[in-house]
């Protein structure tokens, strides 16, 4: 007898989603009791926000703050990183504020902190000065992210300044990251209940129009990848005279391996092979991929962008430019060295938005949805770290025409006898 497969997560909370659908349509008064469990959900997932952002960060900036050993490749990939990044951050904010995806929910604002109204008012140098925390556990304890980030990217900074005494730390923050991964694996076997749980909640008292508001979402995050696409990573590629046809040839693979498997990691070594193949030296390949796995991830800062503002939309909260830029960067910040958590984007998402009294339950109504945008934000951060490398090795000169190209990521650069891991990451 065939042994029968196992439903994946992803289908497990699309199940979940369509039960509350049904569920929260047929039976309003029963759905609106769910959101308890909905709660329940919401609050585990927040205690995953500060160690696994203080232990992927440390981890992150300790291992590759070195910039004497990469020298002046470090520094330009660190730079083309954040231009491209903040690029973006910004084409997220634009569309997201154009088709307005969230209005019409209304999670309702009711119990938000009075911070958030306050904040409208703020001057610059207050808001400034309350990015910086007096004390680190305090900012831990009231889950404000920011502050957390801050500290932390000191914190890792000091700590690659030393030399042999830093590995223990560095150790246990690395055992200390694989242990809020398997958390968050916990965590995320109660999505399913938790997402049906919102998802009856909000239609019980809504209708089912939220639906159309999460496929507008969806709508507005695929329209900006694709303009991101070719009207900045396009214009990128050919301003630096980046040999398009032939690098569209080397990226589509782990592209594709990336969107089918909403995973950066499983598209990781075909990524790095191809782009060796393409004329990218080995050290080059070896460096920028990884890095870029923590500090390049474009499709994410547009999703967490489109995303954030979203939940402002739909509990009804009008937020300033100012605001909207400070949330940004926070998220672009806090998302660093979270590339292999486990639903990473909304674990951030989650930390940001309960730091500026943003409704923190539009996570588990978003979570209903995300598998669909997950795999186009992987498939985009994947290509921006592919074209980073080709144009770090332009910019230090090292890239190397290889016009058979095509035929070498098909059958095997013979430069690639190595195997990846004895490449130095």
């Amino acid at each position: 007898m065939e042994k029968r497969r196992r439903l994946s997560q992803t289908h497990l909370i699309f199940i979940g989603m369509l039960a509350g659908l049904i569920l929260g349509f047929a039976f309003p008064a029963l759905g609106t009791k769910m959101e308890a469990l909905s709660t329940i959900f919401i609050r585990l997932v927040k205690t995953i926000i500060v160690p696994i952002i203080f232990a992927t960060l440390v981890v992150g900036i300790a291992s590759h703050a070195d910039l004497k050993a990469v020298g002046r490749m470090g520094v330009k990939a660190i730079v083309y990183f954040e231009i491209v990044t903040t690029i973006a951050l910004f084409l997220g904010l634009v569309v997201v504020n154009i088709t307005k995806p969230g209005v019409g929910i209304d999670l309702g604002n009711a119990g938000l902190p009075d911070g958030l109204g306050q904040a409208k008012h703020m001057t610059i140098k207050e808001i400034v000065i309350n990015i910086f925390p007096d004390n680190f556990f305090d900012a831990a304890s009231r889950g404000d992210v920011l502050e957390v980030v801050v500290f932390t990217i000191i914190f890792a900074i000091a700590l690659s300044l030393i030399k042999e005494k830093k590995k223990p730390i560095i150790e246990f923050c690395e055992a200390l990251a694989e242990t809020m991964f398997k958390y968050t694996n916990i965590v995320m076997r109660f999505a399913p209940v938790g997402v049906g749980a919102a998802i009856a909640a909000v239609v019980a008292s809504k209708g089912m129009s939220v639906l159309l508001n999460l496929c507008l979402l969806i709508a507005s995050f695929y329209g900006a990848i694709v303009v991101f696409m070719l009207g900045v990573l396009l214009p990128v590629a050919l301003l630096f005279k980046v040999p398009v046809k032939r690098f569209i040839a080397a990226v589509k693979e782990p592209a594709v391996i990336a969107f089918s498997t909403s995973s950066s990691e499983a598209a990781l070594p075909k990524a790095m092979e191809n782009m060796e193949a393409l004329g990218v030296p080995r050290r080059v390949v070896s460096f920028v991929i990884p890095t870029g796995y923590s500090f390049n991830l474009d499709g994410t800062t547009i999703y967490l962008s489109l995303a954030s503002i979203f939940a402002a939309q739909a509990a009804g909260v009008d937020l300033s430019l100012s605001q909207q830029l400070l949330i940004g960067f926070t998220l672009i910040f806090a998302s660093k060295g979270a590339a292999g958590v486990p639903r990473a984007s909304l674990v951030v998402l989650a930390g940001t938005l309960a730091s500026f009294g943003l409704p923190v339950q539009a996570v588990a109504v978003i979570l209903g949805v995300d598998t669909v945008m997950d795999m186009g934000r992987t498939a985009v951060n994947v290509t921006g770290n592919c074209l980073a490398t080709v144009i770090v090795a332009k910019w230090e000169k090292v890239f190397d025409r290889k016009e058979d190209t095509p035929r070498n990521i098909q059958e095997g650069s013979p430069n690639n006898d190595k195997t990846l891991s004895e490449a130095s990451l």
